[in-house]
């Protein structure tokens, strides 16, 4: 009977994992297959069906190249290292104080940033449009940099779990040799927040690289286009080029995948970390 349940186990969770890998990779076969695809060819087959001629790369040429995708690269480039150390920063100070000092109002604080998740963004636009432009930072780089260096309670709180893990015996031994909370901070805390820092980085830089909504209304000027609205140029209210699209969401994959295989080390333990 014991062995019964246990093969049974077995297969309802190979069978779930299956399904889930199934359910991750068909999108992306789907839109590997339509990037070598021909116009016609592409409106006349199924979605999965292979391509024809594998060595079509004329819908990756045209991506990248109309699309303006290297402009693209450089400008989510840009804002995505000035923002991430940014975010990366007010994240663990915040989280440094919460843990460190115990002040009236410090759960009033940590209950505001979680009050603030339970906002929907899309209610606050008009004043943040508002500010955005009052600040004289539309059309400019600097309008998706503010937003994204805005730190979330996902970042704090996992510099909150790693924060609980170092002893607090470290800080009074440096503060005994005169080092200051700043100092303590730099060259005790940062260092030993390594792991969490660079799961946070991996988090809040896919959420940056992907966000499509934030520089297309703070960043319309063509100049500015980053990887997510650069495709955009293929879509139209007369019909869209929806095979140089897949060809540049191909393209723009790459990046994610290199820094998940190069990274993946670190975010599995910044992610066990966080929940011990």
């Amino acid at each position: 009977m014991y062995k019964l349940k246990y093969t049974l186990g077995s297969v309802v969770k190979y069978v779930s994992l299956l399904l889930g890998l199934f359910a991750a990779l068909i999108p992306i076969a789907v839109v590997f297959f339509a990037s070598f695809k021909t116009s016609s060819e592409y409106k006349s087959s199924g979605p999965l069906t292979p391509p024809e001629n594998w060595t079509n790369f004329e819908n990756y040429t045209r991506a990248f190249v109309e699309g303006n995708m290297m402009v693209g690269f450089v400008n989510t480039t840009i804002i995505l290292l000035v923002s991430i150390v940014g975010a990366t920063l007010t994240g663990s100070m915040i989280a440094f104080v919460l843990n460190r000092f115990k002040f009236r109002g410090s759960n009033l604080l940590m209950g505001a940033f979680l009050l603030a998740t339970l906002i929907p963004a899309v209610t606050t636009q008009v004043a943040t449009f508002q500010i955005i432009e009052g600040l004289g930072l539309f059309n400019t780089r600097g309008a998706a940099i503010i937003l994204y260096m805005s730190t979330d309670i996902i970042a704090v709180y996992i510099f909150l779990q790693f924060m609980d893990s170092i002893s607090v015996s470290l800080d009074e031994s440096a503060m005994l040799d005169g080092a200051s909370y700043v100092t303590i901070f730099r060259k005790i805390i940062l260092p030993l927040l390594k792991p969490a820092i660079v799961t946070v980085i991996i988090v809040k830089g896919v959420n940056v690289y992907n966000d499509f909504y934030t520089p297309f209304l703070y960043m319309p000027k063509k100049e500015l286009h980053v990887i997510s609205t650069a495709l955009f140029t293929f879509k139209g209210p007369y019909g869209s080029q929806w095979e140089v699209i897949c060809a540049g969401i191909m393209i723009a994959i790459i990046p994610t995948l290199i820094a998940f295989i190069s990274l993946q080390k670190h975010i599995y333990n910044g992610m066990a970390g966080s929940v011990k």
